[in-house]
């Protein structure tokens, strides 16, 4: 067997951005240019090989410009020339869901075998480290290796190791411990390959082992020289072998020695190479769209499969397309220009359009069965639940109340939070002017409402608006005609007085089926006639919030004291931290002579709803923040600005858990501001819940490189540190500071710049120095929201796996639009799934041309001891496929269907 000195595997290929310091079109023109390059090389070479980065967007974006090569495409992929796939994109794994990542590789997997298949190997060169279910994903798609960069740690000291996910599910992977670009000091000087090559042998012959060496050629943004062959051929000899070859090939015929280390979860040591943590902070706005345009195209997945009968999939896939787009690892993290961020955050807007347009038709068919003067609520989640409902009612007379009746009869209190003006216009014109006044009106429609009546006397002309109009027919044409008439008969000044019916926004307590339908209409009643809530009600004074399960307490700071269920009490919560930042968008850095502002210079506290479903207490902190840092960014501005920041804090009737969202308008440059939470005693680590896993991590990160270590990690659906678990909306930087004795969340990292040339905790530039502005979110209203369960248990006792999901997940409502007053249709269940700690990540219809049409669900047992799981519905069969969709088993399911789902294991099956 040849060892590493004797032989050497040359891995031509490129990486490519789909956008970040220049925006996606004009780093389209040059992957034209690039690829163009590569087809015209690879045709004049038959032994001359190709990797296009692991992702299908570079294929897909080229052909869309060149349509015509699709065919040589084809060819040389049949051919083994060019190896494409199986991601649709190079992505974030921390900044999106995990559903996502499987999305990702489904639709990348089937654009590569549009094509002629897909290199089998999940390579993610350049991502800011790796999540810890990387490995079940991979393998539950058939994918039995990786190859990869960041992350790695320090006990890894070959060239590959064996990553181990944490169900058990293993793929072995290739170690790019010199980057994704090691070959190309080989190649600096052509003539000189082969005196490099044994140099750089040498210099890493301890990690080869007996297998050859693999130079990776290739760099950002542009295709290898086409002469790469030729010098490869006159370098290569019989006392050192050369060969071009894919990176499948690589791994597959030359790869010889076994693999021994082992590596569990998530990669996040920064001892091999950057891993840029400070991308989970900088422009938040991207974070947030992401996760509403998740949770948009998730809950229009679900509404079609289950009510709708039109298949909206195109749409869908448009959507999903859209954010796996959005996902790569230079767009949603933030790191690009400004122009670059913009058009991102729009493509995320326009997916969850697409989503929900989908989701709202769906919606509109069992709508159409729920009177008017009803609304339909969905729950998109596999399990029943009582939630609050928000809408828009017509307000009780003096003295009456109004009760929320359901399909069997049964009523409910309501909470009115708001009431509507009735008077919408009061306006005086001369008579002349009448006409110009019923323009206004389209049909029925006046001001968003419908004309339910109208007054017309010698100088006053009435409207009276109702959402549902109580009238019969209206004819505008006969309005016409009798303004036209009055006006001719009473000229000079006239008054036109535009009412509504009185509105009111009113809280609905709904108990709602698993993945169900239910109804209600709202009407006044004696209010004996209201059955009351199961769950103690919700209660408020000045400074104190409670519903029986979590209580709130204003402290005289602005912090609050929260009170769990069990007992335990957090105190503090809420304790602003502001402190300069003189980093950039890939990493945080303090200013040598940074000022920490914490203490408020004003206090005010408002009661904004007492209950009985909802308390709502308002906290306005006023903080003095310096305005910037100085011109030498060392120290920040001795100037300051006033800013206010508005705390919501809020409980619901049956939740045991406090909502809490925090609002500002930032009108400071380069800072970080973070929200902390004091722990009742210090913890020795942190758990974070994202992308099918719960990821444990300690006080500290492992470094090495040249990047300080800090120790702030990523989060998705909640973090818990001690006695306090936080829900999150979206994707998050968290941080346990005080050795343990604070849990610190980040709301705001501004700073103006890509990348800076002297970074006190980063040796190297991660980019050019480009201006940013945009990334200070200058003028900017910054919101956040999240809710604090305390718990004396941790994260399974506090039950956050479901919590987290009826946090992020609201039920739907919608208008009835059937004939006013009729019956209100019967509660209906769609897919229900029953078990501890089990997170249902997708619910979407599916096709198959032997089968059938079907309902694909994935579900994930989020706990290191599995779960019982029972899924029922209106199914009669279940097959188990893999993450690709492939069939694997079918079993009968008439009675329902029981799964043992073992530790962290996911499981896709599909019902019909």
């Amino acid at each position: 067997m040849q060892n590493s000195a004797d032989s050497a595997v040359f891995v031509p290929h490129f990486h490519w951005d789909r956008e970040w310091y220049e925006p996606f079109q004009v780093f389209r023109h040059r992957l034209v240019t690039a690829l163009d390059t590569v087809l015209e090389t690879a045709e004049a070479n038959p032994d001359f090989r190709f990797t296009v980065d692991g992702q299908m967007a570079a294929i897909e974006d080229y052909l869309e410009m060149r349509p015509e090569n699709r065919d040589r495409v084809v060819a040389l992929v049949a051919g083994g020339q060019l190896a494409i796939g199986p991601w649709l994109i190079l992505l974030d794994e921390f900044l999106c869901s995990g559903e996502t990542i499987v999305r990702n590789l489904r639709m990348g997997w089937a654009a590569a075998a549009d094509l002629g298949g897909s290199m089998p190997i999940g390579y993610l060169p350049d991502m800011f480290g790796h999540v810890a279910q990387m490995p079940q994903i991979l393998a539950r798609a058939g994918i039995e290796h990786a190859a990869l960069w960041r992350g790695v740690p320090g006990s890894v000291d070959g060239h590959a190791f064996r990553w181990r996910a944490p169900d058990g599910s293993e793929v072995r992977t290739e170690f790019l411990f010199d980057g994704y670009d090691n070959g190309l000091d080989v190649l600096l000087v052509p003539d000189q390959i082969g005196r490099a090559l044994g140099e750089y042998a040498e210099m890493t012959a301890g990690r080869w082992g007996g297998d050859p060496l693999l130079a990776m050629a290739g760099t950002d943004h542009n295709a290898p020289d086409p002469q790469l062959a030729a010098w490869l051929r006159r370098a290569s000899s019989e006392e050192r072998a050369i060969t071009i070859a894919t990176l499948d090939e690589y791994i597959r015929e030359h790869v010889r020695d076994e693999v021994s280390a082992v590596v569990t979860g998530e990669l996040r040591s920064h001892v091999r190479g950057n891993i840029l943590p400070g991308v989970l902070s900088v422009r938040l706005a991207l974070k947030q769209r992401m996760a509403v345009a998740e949770r948009t195209v998730d809950h229009a997945e679900r509404m079609n499969a289950l009510w709708s009968q039109r298949d909206d999939s195109p749409f869908l896939s448009l959507a999903w397309h859209k954010i796996i787009e959005s996902s790569a690892h230079d767009s949603v993290v933030g790191s690009g220009t400004d122009e670059t961020s913009d058009q991102v955050e729009a493509r995320l807007a326009e997916a969850a359009q697409t989503a929900r347009a989908v989701r709202d038709a769906a919606l509109a068919e069992p709508a159409a069965r729920v009177p008017s003067d009803g609304y339909l609520v969905a729950n998109p989640l596999p399990f029943p639940r009582t939630a609050l409902a928000e809408v828009d009612v017509v307000a009780p007379p003096e003295g009456t109340v109004l009760v929320a009746t359901a399909d069997d009869g049964s009523a409910h209190p309501v909470q009115l939070v708001s009431q509507a003006p009735t008077v919408l216009a009061d306006e005086r014109m001369d008579a002349s002017q009448l006409e110009r006044v019923l323009r206004r009106i389209h049909r029925r429609e006046l001001f968003g409402r419908l004309i339910d009546h109208y007054e017309l006397t010698p100088g006053s002309l009435v409207f009276h608006l109702a959402e549902v109009p109580s009238s019969g027919p209206f004819d505008l044409l006969i309005l016409r005609r009798e303004v036209a008439a009055a006006a001719a008969a009473h000229p000079g000044e006239w008054r036109v007085l535009t009412l509504e019916e009185a509105r009111a926004t009113a809280l609905v307590p709904v108990d709602v089926p698993a993945s169900g339908l239910t109804s209600f209409r709202v009407a006044p009643s004696d209010s004996a006639a209201a059955h009351p809530t199961a769950s103690a009600p919700a209660t408020a004074t000045d400074r104190t919030l409670s519903n029986g399960l979590v209580e709130v307490t204003v402290a005289a700071d602005g912090t609050l004291d929260v009170t769990g269920a069990d007992g335990t009490v957090l105190r503090g919560v809420g304790r602003l931290v502001d402190g300069g930042d003189r980093g950039d968008s890939y990493n945080y850095a303090p200013p040598a002579r940074d000022v920490l502002v914490s203490e408020p210079t004003e206090i005010a506290t408002e009661l904004l709803e007492d209950g009985p479903l909802r308390s709502r207490i308002r906290v306005t902190r006023v903080y003095e923040w310096p305005a910037a840092l100085s011109c030498e960014r060392d120290v920040r501005d001795t100037r300051t600005v006033p800013t206010p920041v508005e705390t919501l804090v809020e409980v619901r009737v049956g939740e045991p858990f406090v909502r809490v969202s925090t609002s500002f308008l930032n009108q400071s440059a380069d800072h970080r501001l973070r929200f902390h939470v004091p722990l009742p005693e210090p913890a020795a680590g942190s758990a974070s819940a994202g992308q099918f896993a719960v990821t444990e991590r300690g006080l500290t990160a492992e470094g090495g490189w040249g990047e300080y270590p800090i120790p702030t990690f990523p989060a998705s659906a909640f973090v818990s540190a001690g006695a306090a678990n936080v829900l999150l909306d979206h994707a998050t930087e968290y941080e346990l500071v005080g050795d343990g004795s604070e849990l610190a969340i980040t709301l705001l990292r501004a700073i103006g710049s890509i990348s800076v040339n002297i970074h006190p905790l980063r040796d190297e530039p991660a980019a050019s120095e480009i201006p940013a502005p945009g990334a200070q979110d200058l003028g900017v209203r910054v919101e956040n929201r999240f809710a604090v369960v305390p718990s004396a248990t941790g994260w399974q006792g506090a039950n956050a796996v479901a919590l987290a999901e009826e946090f992020r997940n609201d039920v739907l409502v919608t208008r009835g639009t059937a004939p006013a007053e009729g019956r209100l249709p019967a509660a209906a269940t769609g897919v229900r799934v029953d078990g501890r700690d089990v997170l249902v990540s997708s619910v979407r219809r599916v096709a198959d041309d032997d089968r059938g049409p079907g309902t694909e669900m994935r579900l994930v047992a989020m706990s290191d001891t599995g779960s019982a799981v029972r899924v029922t519905g209106a199914f009669t069969e279940a097959t188990t496929v893999d993450l690709l969709g492939r069939p694997l088993s079918t079993t009968p399911a008439a009675d329902g269907l029981e799964l043992s789902l073992g530790p962290w294991e996911i499981r896709t099956v599909v019902v019909r």
